[in-house]
């Protein structure tokens, strides 16, 4: 059995799913499997990854799924990767050639992973700009402890425990919407677990105009009770006034956009939600006012 998966969702990403596949072509160590989760593409895709699976240059293996949204495609992911550790690659990132050898030298020279769910690792842009360096003394972290102890800003990519995973509850899924943020899992995985901490690039990124990450204000209103979701758990977890604050401005609009009462069971600091009230408000016209520009 191979040590990694590398999981891609991808949806309609034929056209640029030829250059994450050929980053794993050249891979220095082969010791993982490619994982497609095809979300209901109605473009070449299907073709596209059967046409590599025989060229046999990497283990690709492959499952379509009618179209849930991103969120989904993690969960199928999870639920069949069998390998020890994954990492998600989306449709129109790549990975470094030495990627996999540097996530297995990492993981495979931790002396002890009793309480280790994975390894937090960067992103880079093509230009080589890296999003966020990490202190080198910090050895172990969290994602959150990296933005809210640390300030450190961008995203990272993260290798994950597979068994770790698993012990935690899928993202939920929705009838209409097609997105709820990846982090709320990472989240909850770092209330009882740290990662190991890198400074090593283990995916280039790009940000597609249609890509979620450049939609940001439009996915709110798309999504709102994704975002409603996310927002009751950074609430429930956070250890900062600040933050729960911002969190409870969130989601204040995201229930304006479902329809839903701000002091619902559910929210978990229901004061704060209180005194953000006018905040939360005055960020849903805001939101309503820049997605009609």
């Amino acid at each position: 059995m191979k040590s990694l998966t590398v999981f891609t969702p991808t949806y309609n990403r034929a056209f640029c799913l030829g250059n994450c596949y050929n980053s794993l072509v050249k891979q220095t160590n082969k010791d993982f499997k490619w994982l497609i989760i095809d979300d209901g593409s109605q473009d070449d895709t299907k073709a596209l990854v059967n046409s590599w699976i025989l060229e046999n240059k990497i283990e690709i293996q492959y499952h379509y799924q009618k179209n849930q949204g991103m969120h989904s495609g993690h969960n199928t992911a999870y639920d069949i990767i069998d390998t020890e550790l994954n990492v998600c690659i989306d449709s129109d990132d790549y990975m470094p050639e030495d990627a996999v050898e540097k996530i297995l030298d990492i993981w495979n020279n931790e002396p002890d992973k009793t309480n280790i769910a994975g390894i937090i690792g960067l992103d880079a842009f093509k230009d080589g700009k890296i999003l966020g360096v990490i202190p080198d003394n910090l050895k172990y972290s969290t994602l959150a402890e990296l933005e809210l102890d640390y300030k450190i800003k961008g995203d990272k990519k993260l290798v994950l425990r597979t068994d770790i995973v698993k012990q935690y509850p899928l993202y939920p899924i929705t009838k209409v919407e097609r997105l709820v943020p990846l982090g709320t899992l990472y989240l909850m995985i770092g209330q009882k677990h740290k990662f190991i901490c890198s400074n090593e690039v283990f995916c280039v990124i790009e940000y597609l105009e249609d890509g979620s990450s450049k939609n940001i204000l439009k996915q709110y209103k798309k999504s709102p009770n994704g975002f409603r979701y996310s927002r009751i758990l950074e609430m429930k977890y956070s250890k900062s006034f600040t933050y729960t604050f911002t969190r409870a401005i969130h989601y204040i609009s995201s229930c304006l956009f479902t329809k839903k009462w701000f002091f619902a069971n559910e929210n978990p600091k229901k004061f704060i939600t209180l005194l953000a009230l006018p905040f939360g408000i005055l960020l849903h016209f805001y939101i309503l006012y820049r997605i009609r520009k």
